[in-house]
């Protein structure tokens, strides 16, 4: 029986399409659905390195600052894409957090904390050119300790 299905989502329309399976998905199994959203923590590190060459140091509050902003607006798009499958599934527990680091590491990452049982990634970028250099499906099928669903995001 599936419990968890963990999808990830950024403010594309692919990842949008991927994020409606997982919810599909969900709902046909009476899981709760969980949306995470990666977020970066390199560009604040480039900023403090900009600002520290240029007006002193950095404090550490500034960066926390930083940090705790790209936070917010990563945890925004989730929750955004949360209140629009909340209106075509009602029914639908839709649990939502902002995760530091890569696309596919994040992922990996919530779905092991969370014990998953489906992960759900959408297939843009793996043909072609990009499925050798790699994609977030890739990465995520290489790492996965639960079942993947790799929904059709290019129609």
């Amino acid at each position: 029986m599936t419990r968890t299905v963990v999808t990830g989502v950024d403010a594309s329309q692919t990842a949008f399409r991927a994020a409606a399976k997982a919810a599909e998905l969900a709902e046909n199994s009476g899981a709760v659905l969980h949306i995470c959203s990666a977020y970066s923590t390199s560009s604040t590190d480039a900023l403090s390195t900009i600002r520290s060459h240029s007006s002193g140091r950095t404090s550490k509050a500034e960066s926390r600052k930083l940090i705790d902003g790209v936070a917010k607006a990563s945890e925004q798009v989730g929750a955004s894409v949360a209140a629009i499958l909340r209106e075509s599934h009602p029914g639908l527990t839709i649990d939502v957090s902002a995760v530091p680091g890569a696309p596919a590491e994040a992922l990996l990452r919530k779905a092991e904390e969370l014990d998953a049982d489906v992960i759900v990634v959408g297939n843009k970028n793996i043909r072609g050119v990009s499925r050798v250099l790699g994609s977030v499906a890739r990465k995520v099928a290489s790492g996965a300790t639960c079942d993947l669903y790799i929904a059709n995001t290019t129609h």
